[in-house]
Parts: structure tokens; C-alpha cells; sequence
């Protein structure tokens, strides 16, 4: 990066101090905008009301210097600020919402952001001072509402004097502990007089706007024990996570050394080259066979940047010594039995981890083993997905998109079967961006992440992938906010499919294969909706796929159309997604749903068999 951007992000890691002078009459709010710009924020994700109305107004004032986004929903913009962190589209993210609902809204994509541990400031608007207590208009506890999701620092601003020390403190703490942070700002302080330099008295602080140092390489002793540990296994495990993201050359130095196959977290996908034979791919519930094999087989496990919760699909306690690295000492040893902790950066604990390693031969053997199975399940998928389904079998799409998709292509995944078939088809290759909702596990949050990767990356394609449910959750409404922004962005390509298949599929499988009990109509089915035509009705692009001879054709086109592009992609309700390892009792259930008359329990004998015989082959082999 250079070091004079227009948005103050320097390329050393800092932010240029006061981008902008203050005028002489500049209010709280003008001094809020250009404080928070000294921490590199320039972008506002939110949906105007009086309750912001002189934050609104300070951001117009700035001409263009910052940079508010409208988007359709509160929630939205909670998501959207969650993603820009993870997109890189800067080092912070920022919510500003207005009093009462508006606050109210926001809180499901904050969530998002503090679960997944991306640093993000909430700007939300109060009641007037003079009116707090009155049981006023829109007046909510807000300090006690976001007492939780932004646990590590909350404020409410009071008086002028407060915005250095406030924006600063809550800034640095998003940064350093990962997570959101919130400052409540009345109305009527929006407004008064800044006061840039507080008095050199009493009662007044003079604070940084320089970003603190983050944890960087563990004591050498540390590394020196994490290297014994590893180096003398001969079955090693990598697990890689979002914390690794920035290591991946680190990652696969590391891996090549200790002979290791490598698994990924969700959020940890683009942390390696998903093409190389050694890595097996996604693990936990929507993982693959190699992921959980080589996790049972291990006799070493390395896990970096990642707390992947699902304990079963981790190596049986005892099996395999592990190593863990995080930049977070707090998150170490919460998973696994772990004999070695680093608390450090992915990358330059992984260098100096290579250095006590030293250049030793690497076990091939285990390698091969790994390769052959991990070859023999992508195989399995692709057959997979080339079996015939009512209309059309969703695991096509994936499969046929994975070998289309452009280099530098970034990638929104939503929540539910969309997510499973990501996981299975999506080949990541280095150069390419992609995240999603990875702990909160929040429906909607695809559209969103979608819109903050082209903010941040107007010059790049990008492709969502959404099922109907999250689709008529928000989807909808924020392809609004796609037609209204769509034309500033270099690079059009805007792609959304969404699988339309009438039914909330991932929840009905889960009531199947963990109570035993049919699908729900009243509560799973989902209306048939045009979602093409809602797209052409807005100046898009809309394409319909009902037949599968139309997929690789609808790809070609939509990758090198000129405007966003939604595909309706009717797909079979009844494709399986088995797990890599689906219990007894788990298929009891499913059987037992069957039995008690379930809709579509011809659609479960159609797939279930040849999906259940492709999936397992790997085994066998």
C-alpha cells in the first residue's frame, strides 16, 4: 500500500494524525468524523435518523473525505462492517445507526463481527440529554442493550471534551481485542461546539490516536518446545483458521516441513491453496472425509489462528500432541488438550517455528496417504454432483463455478446448504477473497458481506452465494442498495445465485437426522419467487436455470456480464448433505422422519442412495 492514500491508511500499519483541519465552528460531530478517520475510518455503514442527524450532517460536511453507505437495513449495516475488516477494506469497520430501532437492528451483524472477532465501532444515536429519563420517543436503555456485544468498551459521549479520549479508547480497544466496541452519542451533543484540545487541567485527558503494537513471536524457549513437539511426529495434522489469514506462505513452508495434511475452519479458507493434493479441506459437520480421517489417524496436531468449536471432529483426546498458535492467549487450549501454547501473530511465530524445526527431511509416507484419499473423495464430489436431480442438483453449480471462477474473485457465502456445498465444491486458490458468518452462523449475512467486499474492492469481481431463505430474508431488499451503487464500481461484476429449492432445506434436514421427525411444512416451506425477475425489475441482470445442460453456459455469461447479475436456480429440496461421518443413529432418525410421513420422503429415496454411495466411496479407498 502506499503511503498517501486518500483514505490516511499508511502502509507501515498506522494512521496518518488529523487528516483534515477542524473548522472554527465545527461541532462534536465534525470532531467525531475526523478523530475517527486518524484510526483509518472513512466508510459508514448505516440508515439515517434524527437520532444521527448531526453525525449525517458532519459526514456531508467532509466532502467525500468520508464516505457514508446507505443500505437498506440496520442489521445490514452491523454485517456489512464486519466484512469490510474481513475483506481488507480497512482497519476498522463502522456502524452508524440511528436511537431506539435503528440501534435495536444493528445488533444481529454486530454480533456477527464480535463472534468472529473482527474489530468494528458502533456509532448509535440517543435520546437528547435534556430528555433522557422522560420515557421519550425512541428512548432505550442503550448502555444497557449493548452491555454484551460490546462488552470491552462502551461510552456514552456527555460532553465535548470527551471525543479524543472516547473515539481513541474505543479504537484502540476494537483493534487490540479483536471485537466491537460502541459509543452512545445523545443528539443535542452531536451538535455543540467542538472542543478539539481539551484544558491541560484536571479532570481532562490528552490521548493517542497511534495504534498500540499487537502480540508478535512467542519466547524463543516456547518456540523451541512447540518445534520438539512436532518435529518428532511422523502423522502430522494442520488445522488453519481466519487467524492464519496473511500466513499463507508461512502455512505451507510449515506444512512441507513436518510432511502435514491441512484442514481449514471456514473462515481460514483462502489461508491455503485448495488445489494441493496435501490439503484436505473444510472439517467439522459440512467437512470432508480427508479432514476428519487425518484427524482421527494424527499423531501430531498444529492448530493456527483457529477455535473451531466442534470437539468430536478434533483427534480423540490422548490420540495426538498439538501444538496451538494465537494471537489471543485467552483462546489457547479450549478445544484440545493442548502441550504447547504461543500466544503470537500467524506469520512470524510460523517463521521462527521453522527456524527451530530446522531443514530435516519431512515423512513422506503419510503424505501419500493423505493425497490418495483426499483425490479420491474430490472425485467422489465431483461424481456427486454430476448425478441427476429434480430440477436441478445444487452441488453442479458449485462444482461447475469452482473451475470458472476468476483469479482475483471474491466470494460471500451465506448460511445453510449453501454454506455445505462451498465447503465441498469451492476450490479457493491463492489471490482470492471469501468469508462468511463463521461463528454466529447468521442467515443474511451473504448480501451484506457482498456489498462491503465491493466497497472495499470496487476493481473485483465478486459472487454470493445464497440460499431462498436468507435470499427473502434481506436479500431482496439489499439488491436495492446493489442497483443504487452499482454503477460507481470499475469492475461490474456482481453475481448473486441463490438456490431455490422452496425449503428452509438445511433446517429440515436437521430435524430429520437429530429428532426424528418429518418436515415441517408450516414452518420450512418457503414461497416461489422470481428472484430474476425482481432483479430485471431494478435494472439488473436476471437469468433462470431449471435444467442442469444450462449451468456451465449461465457461468460463462454472468462472469463477464456488464451489471449484476441474479441467477434463480431451481434445485432439488432433497439433495443429501451428509456429514463426513454420518452416525447410526443419525440415519435411524432420518428413517424414523421418513416413516412418520415425510413430504418429500420420495425426493430422500431418489438421492439418498446414490448420494450415500458417492459420499463414502473415499472410505472404502
Amino acid at each position: 500500500m502506499s503511503a498517501d492514500r486518500s483514505d490516511g491508511w499508511r502502509g507501515d500499519g498506522r494512521v496518518a494524525a488529523d487528516p483534515w483541519p477542524l473548522p472554527r465552528d465545527a461541532t462534536v460531530a465534525d470532531h467525531l468524523v475526523q478523530r475517527l478517520a486518524c484510526w483509518g475510518v472513512r466508510r459508514y455503514f448505516g440508515y439515517p435518523g434524527d437520532g444521527i442527524n448531526g453525525m449525517t450532517s458532519a459526514l456531508q460536511r467532509t466532502a467525500e473525505r468520508a464516505q457514508f453507505i446507505q443500505v437498506r437495513h440496520e442489521e445490514t449495516a452491523g454485517f456489512a462492517a464486519s466484512a469490510h475488516v474481513k475483506y481488507g477494506g480497512g482497519p476498522l469497520g463502522c456502524v452508524l445507526v440511528t436511537s431506539g430501532p435503528g440501534a435495536i437492528h444493528a445488533l444481529n451483524g454486530l454480533y456477527d463481527a464480535k463472534l468472529d472477532h473482527q474489530p468494528v465501532v458502533a456509532l448509535v444515536g440517543h435520546t437528547a440529554l435534556t430528555a433522557e429519563g422522560g420515557g421519550y420517543y425512541q428512548e432505550v436503555d442503550l448502555l444497557a442493550l449493548y452491555k454484551d456485544v460490546a462488552a470491552a468498551f462502551l461510552a456514552q459521549l456527555d460532553h465535548p471534551a470527551q471525543v479524543r479520549h472516547l473515539v481513541d479508547r474505543a479504537c484502540r480497544t476494537a483493534l487490540a481485542r479483536r471485537t466491537v466496541t460502541a459509543l452512545v452519542l445523545p443528539l443535542d451533543v452531536q451538535d455543540k461546539p467542538a472542543v478539539p484540545e481539551p484544558p491541560y487541567a484536571h479532570g481532562y485527558y490528552h490521548t493517542s490516536s497511534v495504534p498500540s503494537s499487537g502480540p508478535t513471536v512467542p519466547p524463543a524457549a516456547e518456540v523451541r518446545r512447540a518445534a520438539e513437539v512436532l518435529g518428532a511426529g511422523e502423522r502430522v495434522a494442520m488445522l488453519v483458521g481466519q487467524g492464519a489469514l496473511g500466513a499463507e506462505t508461512e502455512v505451507r513452508e510449515v506444512a512441507h516441513r513436518l510432511g502435514a495434511g491441512v484442514a481449514t475452519a471456514l473462515l481460514g479458507f483462502t489461508a491455503v491453496d485448495h488445489r494441493e493434493p496435501w490439503v484436505t479441506g473444510a472439517i467439522g459437520l459440512l467437512g470432508t472425509r480427508p479432514s476428519w480421517d487425518m484427524m482421527r489417524d494424527c499423531d501430531r496436531l498444529l492448530i493456527v489462528g483457529s477455535n473451531m468449536p466442534y470437539s468430536e471432529f478434533y483427534p480423540p483426546p490422548g490420540k495426538a500432541r498439538a501444538v496451538q498458535i494465537d494471537r489471543d492467549g485467552t483462546q489457547l487450549g479450549l478445544r484440545y488438550p493442548t502441550e504447547v501454547n504461543l500466544t503470537g501473530n500467524a506469520a512470524p511465530t510460523l517463521r521462527a517455528l521453522l527456524r527451530e524445526l530446522g531443514p530435516g527431511p519431512a515423512p513422506t509416507r503419510w503424505r501419500e496417504t493423505i493425497a490418495a484419499a483426499t483425490s479420491s473423495w474430490r472425485q467422489a464430489q465431483r461424481d456427486l454432483a454430476g448425478q441427476s436431480a429434480d430440477p436441478v442438483n445444487p452441488q453442479l453449480l458449485f462444482s461447475a463455478l469452482s473451475d470458472r471462477l476468476p483469479d482475483d474473485v471474491m466470494l460471500a457465502v451465506d448460511c445453510g446448504t449453501t454454506t455445505a456445498w462451498y465447503a465441498r465444491h469451492i476450490q479457493v486458490r491463492p489471490g482470492m477473497l471469501a468469508s462468511l458468518s463463521g461463528t454466529l452462523l447468521s442467515m443474511g449475512g451473504a448480501m451484506p458481506y457482498a456489498l462491503s467486499a465491493k466497497f472495499a474492492h470496487p476493481d473485483r469481481p465478486l459472487v454470493a452465494l445464497i440460499g431462498d431463505g436468507a435470499m427473502q430474508m434481506n436479500g431482496v431488499n439489499e439488491l436495492i442498495t446493489v442497483a443504487k451503487y452499482w454503477r460507481s464500481w470499475a469492475d461490474p461484476r456482481f453475481v448473486v445465485l441463490v438456490l431455490n429449492n422452496r425449503d428452509l432445506a438445511f433446517v429440515s434436514w436437521e430435524q430429520r437426522s437429530s429428532e426424528g421427525t418429518p418436515m415441517f411444512p408450516d414452518s420450512q416451506q418457503l414461497p416461489d419467487i422470481g428472484y430474476h425477475r425482481w432483479a430485471e425489475v431494478l435494472g439488473l441482470g436476471g437469468e433462470l436455470v431449471d435444467s442442469p445442460d444450462q449451468v456451465p453456459g449461465v457461468w460463462e455469461r454472468v462472469l463477464s456480464a456488464d451489471r449484476p447479475v441474479v441467477i434463480n436456480a431451481l434445485v432439488d429440496p432433497a439433495e443429501l448433505m451428509l456429514p463426513p461421518h454420518f452416525t447410526a443413529d443419525q440415519a435411524r432418525r432420518t428413517a424414523a422422519a421418513m416413516l412418520r410421513g415425510d413430504t418429500d420422503w420420495a425426493g430422500i429415496v431418489r438421492r439418498g442412495l446414490p448420494a450415500t454411495v458417492a459420499a463414502f466411496r473415499p472410505r472404502r479407498g
